[in-house]
């Protein structure tokens, strides 16, 4: 898919992306370099962060990789210094670091539950609580002249209640919590807008192989509005808007890229069918005078 912003709509700025080996933020890592970006990103796998920024440069594009995990405070405070150090400056925050697996409420410990939140809900603080002096408006050394962008990669699942993800649903309700509370404070405070991105199911990603695997995914597709999975693009096409001027005066929002599915529910009874019986109702209402308008009040 063809990119519909230009080349270089984020050129100059630096980024760091964490998670940014693999799946949904590897593309967008990718797509803020290809649109001019310097980008950083971090991972808990060395492995899997040199092959990702080999990917990268071979492409032509700028980028570096740092190993540390979200949930430790030294870690982030590292990387985020390593980051400026290397780009010297940082201007976009991508908290892309998640984990999550299907389990039953009765099955899934205390210790797994605490796990996933530490690497959400903790990881994407600690993070943001690290970049901040960085971030705001007349930070150390090369900081931007306005404030940076943070980006929460979010989740629908807790806008409703979603089988089997009890732990996830938690976990991203207290991020887009995180979303709103720091574009209130240092929007206000330090000119960073902070936002989210909720994605829906993305294909060729390691987050659908775990949680629709193939078996499922046929029945899962009927059940879209769109009728099929979204591309890795469309999630790296929104945190560009977000990056981009175009998105300047957004803060506070958790953009939803899910082709309507949070808002969908199975189709139980066939459209022709519900024709036929509203006909019959009207038919019904017109003959009994139910609901016929009054000639007075």
């Amino acid at each position: 898919m063809e990119s519909p912003f230009r080349a270089d709509v984020v050129k100059g700025k630096a980024a760091l992306v964490t998670g940014g080996g693999s799946g949904i933020c590897f593309e967008i890592a990718a797509q803020l370099a290809r649109h001019g970006a310097q980008v950083a990103i971090m991972g808990r796998r060395r492995e899997v962060l040199d092959k990702a920024v080999s990917a990268l440069r071979s492409q032509g594009l700028q980028a570096v990789g740092f190993d540390g995990d979200v949930r430790k405070q030294e870690d982030a405070d590292r990387v985020l210094a390593a980051t400026v150090a290397h780009f010297g400056k940082l201007d976009i925050l991508v908290n892309g670091a998640a984990g999550n697996f299907l389990a039953s409420p009765e099955d899934l410990t205390p210790k797994g539950f605490r796990t996933v939140l530490e690497i959400d809900t903790l990881g994407t603080y600690t993070m943001c609580y690290e970049a901040l002096k960085y971030l705001k408006k007349g930070g150390p050394g090369k900081g931007p002249s306005t404030g940076g962008l943070i980006i929460n990669i979010s989740a629908t699942l807790h806008y409703t209640a979603s089988w089997y993800q009890i732990h996830v649903s938690a976990a991203k309700a207290g991020v887009d919590s995180i979303t709103r509370s720091l574009a209130l404070e240092w929007g206000t405070d330090y000119d960073i807008r902070v936002n989210g991105i909720a994605p829906g199911p993305i294909q060729d990603t390691p987050g659908v192989r775990k949680l629709a695997p193939e078996e499922m995914s046929k029945g899962l597709r009927e059940l879209m509005p769109l009728f099929k999975f979204g591309e890795k693009q469309d999630i790296a096409m929104a945190a560009l808007y977000l990056a981009s001027d175009a998105g300047k005066y957004v803060n506070g929002t958790t953009l939803v890229v899910d082709g309507g599915l949070w808002l969908s529910h199975p189709r139980h009874i066939p459209k022709e069918e519900v024709r036929e019986l509203s006909k019959v109702v009207e038919k019904k209402v017109r003959t009994s005078g139910v609901g016929a308008p009054t000639s007075k009040l």
